[in-house]
């Protein structure tokens, strides 16, 4: 009896040694609410003030897009010689009076590696690999002052000149940056209208009926598979060596490719140390498209392109 009676005491919670706590436990979560939500610290946590500032377009994407990583990725890079890109790209340039650049052809080059290695160019849907049809690339653009990127894709990239690319991408650059595109409008306005908090799961369910499910989502201007199987940025301009893109949830894309700046610094040639323009190429690839034989692909493919800058002729 007295066992049983001791078992029944020890399943009784402690009674509080003050009949405040309770009470006060709300008023405190609701003063550090306050706090969290104006900025301004409650009585008593001086010097914790701080600033709520305001956010861009960008940051806010961000911000409502990762979470703590929990996925799989591989990063690599290559550094290679692009002296002979340089002077090709130079020289269509002043012939076609287009402005080509790196990122074009560093375009060019991840479309043959898209065409070339079908398992890299796909998507996942209900944990099965489908294949894409076309080698569609799509480009980050700088708009406003540098505080905002936007997408750009060009479909059918394999099967295009190095000429026809750059022109139709930089007409696409011209109009998102003059606010000429309709669909670049729709998709601004629904970031923008949206809290923080409300994008995450907006974009979820948006990222996968684009990119999983292939369907347009009009209303938002989202086009099917509006990142093809492959998103590029060139972080070069702004003076950055090389560096890694973070994979985008929503883009459902398989391959981030960053091109660094190209920088003169001395390198083997024929067993003599020679000056060369040197360019690195950081890649960001989801593991579950990739393996060794796609990294071959990749890799090979690439170091040919740059040997060869000819062959994207005009």
């Amino acid at each position: 009896m007295q066992l049983g009676q001791g078992r029944e005491r020890a399943r009784l919670p402690a009674r509080s040694t003050s009949g405040d706590a309770r009470r006060l436990l709300p008023l405190v979560v609701r003063r550090r609410l306050g706090e969290v939500w104006s900025g301004r610290p409650t009585a008593g946590a001086v010097g914790q003030r701080f600033v709520m500032a305001k956010m861009s377009t960008r940051r806010k994407l961000a911000i409502a897009t990762w979470g703590s990583p929990r996925e799989g990725n591989i990063y690599g890079k290559m550094t290679l010689d692009a002296t002979a890109a340089v002077a090709h790209l130079e020289r269509l340039s002043h012939e076609t009076g287009e402005h080509v650049t790196m990122t074009h052809f560093v375009g060019k080059v991840m479309a043959e590696v898209l065409a070339k290695s079908p398992g890299l160019n796909g998507f996942l849907r209900f944990g099965t690999y489908h294949q894409h049809r076309t080698a569609d690339v799509s480009f980050l653009v700088n708009i406003g002052e540098g505080t905002d990127v936007s997408n750009v894709k060009v479909k059918e990239l394999d099967r295009k000149s190095i000429l026809e690319l750059a022109r139709e991408l930089n007409g696409k650059a011209s109009k998102v940056r003059h606010g000429d595109d309709e669909a670049f409008n729709k998709s601004t306005d629904v970031l923008r209208s949206l809290p923080t908090w409300a994008l995450r799961p907006t974009l979820s369910v948006l990222g996968w009926l684009t990119g999983s499910a292939g369907i347009e989502v009009k209303s938002a201007g989202l086009r099917r598979f509006p990142f093809g199987g492959c998103m590029i940025s060139n972080v070069g301009m702004f003076g950055l060596d090389e560096g890694y893109m973070p994979p985008t949830p929503f883009a459902h894309i398989p391959i981030y490719l960053l091109i660094g700046a190209i920088r003169e610094q001395p390198t083997v040639v024929d067993g003599e140390i020679v000056v060369r323009k040197l360019i690195t190429l950081s890649a960001t690839v989801d593991h579950r498209f990739i393996d060794g034989y796609q990294a071959g692909v990749l890799a090979h493919t690439a170091r040919d392109c740059f040997e060869n800058p000819e062959r994207f002729g005009a």
